[in-house]
């Protein structure tokens, strides 16, 4: 869970840091005005693309996590499939 919270948090501090460069340039390049729509696609753009090459690490890190989840989630769902074959055998009614 930790890093899931971890990746969220700086993606989401990727976003507003190329959101804040995004409007930034564009206010200085448009005059002081800009487009929060398309400063928000920009943005979203930016900071996905970054985010690949900046927060591999961590996103390494939750993929992890999570497939250690789901072999132990894995494991327990046949250790107890084994079991129940086991007792089926030994019923027999």
């Amino acid at each position: 869970m930790k890093e899931f919270v971890v990746y969220t948090v700086l993606r989401i501090v990727l976003f507003l840091a190329s959101f804040g460069v995004v409007v930034g340039l564009m206010a200085l390049f448009l005059g002081g005005r800009y487009n929060l729509f398309w400063a928000v696609v920009l943005a979203f753009l930016i900071s996905g693309i970054a985010s690949y090459f900046i927060l591999d690490r961590q996103r390494e890190a939750f993929a992890r996590r999570v497939e250690e989840r789901a072999s132990r989630a894995a494991a327990a769902f046949e250790e107890r499939k084994a079991r129940e074959d086991r007792d089926d055998h030994e019923d027999p009614r």
